[in-house]
């Protein structure tokens, strides 16, 4: 038999420090469903809408799963837009083996699903990623080119040597640790670390029984992960630099108070778009944000930007094709 959230119930003790609006019961929980996707069965929760005028793909980081961004679905459906929430290989119920166990197996399953589920009916698809979830976002659909809007909540390079010291546990351990991984990965790839101790994992929210909760779940930020996946997180090269990405808008919503990634590495990564984009900062909303007003804000302007790229969407779709690249999205700011 196949595991369920059924009888994975943990991700219930998440719902309490969500905004009241957002939670998450047994009766109104996602749809479970399989993929079969190279080998892997991996788990997705969806929320359908047949007249959502597009569907939002919602990626955890490497402090969650699927069923934690169950808050962002039940939103969205209630303003009429479809959800898609895989759990990554390796988190929450998808099961991967130990030596395929890397990053970039993340990259190719977002893109492979964004695929997927255009060919399921060609509705447009847009990635939100959470705390990591957003480089992963980004990764994914400058490979892919196929998404019509990018929603991140954070958004880091980290190939920088302050993002990586920034997302380590000590300053040390962001900078030898990683060279480390790095020049050893013969030795070191297949050595099992324990996520929790290795990035800030504490500081995901800023309620000390949330980041407990998180840094306990073995499905999510409890988990342990292979020396291969950070090395790979941390050497991830995306198909397009951000000073030449124009596949799509971006919006990132990065919390106010976020003592796990710092907003300037965002401010940074955000500054190198060229395209349509607005940053908007989370007034007292931790890395996880359930915080007021915050959670508003950020409901505010991802339904404002879902509204765009869906406006933007339908008025592309009845031009002809050589005329497209004048199609700009409505009520973006730069």
């Amino acid at each position: 038999m196949t595991p369920s959230y059924r009888e994975h119930i943990n991700w219930l003790r998440y719902q309490p420090f969500f905004p009241e609006a957002m939670r998450c019961s047994t009766d109104s929980a996602p749809e479970e469903s399989w993929w079969s996707w190279r080998g892997l069965e991996v788990h997705l929760d969806r929320l359908e809408n047949p007249g959502s005028p597009l569907k939002v793909i919602v990626l955890h980081g490497a402090g969650a799963y699927g069923r934690i961004m169950a808050p962002a679905a039940v939103l969205a459906q209630r303003f009429g837009y479809e959800t898609v929430a895989p759990d990554l290989p390796g988190y929450g119920l998808t099961r991967v083996p130990w030596r395929r166990f890397d990053y970039q197996l993340w990259i190719d399953c977002v893109v492979d699903l964004i695929a997927a589920e255009l060919e399921r009916d060609a509705r447009p698809v847009v990635l939100f990623g959470v705390s990591l979830g957003g480089l992963l976002a980004y990764q994914a659909a400058a490979r892919s080119r196929r998404v019509a809007g990018l929603i991140a909540s954070t958004l880091a390079d980290t190939r920088e040597t302050a993002v990586r010291r920034d997302f380590a546990r000590t300053p040390l351990l962001g900078s030898v640790g990683i060279k480390l991984l790095e020049r050893l990965s013969l030795l070191t790839d297949n050595l099992p670390l324990p996520m929790a101790q290795m990035s800030k994992m504490h500081a995901i929210s800023n309620i000390p029984e949330l980041s407990r909760l998180c840094s306990r779940d073995a499905l999510g930020g409890g988990n342990w992960v292979p020396a291969r996946f950070l090395r790979g997180l941390m050497q991830a090269v995306p198909e397009i630099e951000p000073e030449r990405f124009e596949v799509c808008p971006v919006l990132v919503v990065h919390p106010g108070e976020d003592r796990m990634t710092d907003i300037a590495h965002s401010r940074r990564f955000f500054e190198r778009l060229p395209g349509e984009k607005r940053f908007v900062v989370l007034e007292g909303a931790s890395h996880m944000p359930t915080e007021q007003p915050g959670t508003q804000q950020m409901q505010d302007a991802v339904l404002e930007f879902l509204a765009a790229v869906a406006k933007s969407s339908a008025i592309s779709a009845a031009v002809p094709s050589e005329s497209r690249r004048s199609v700009r999205p409505a009520g973006l700011r730069v």
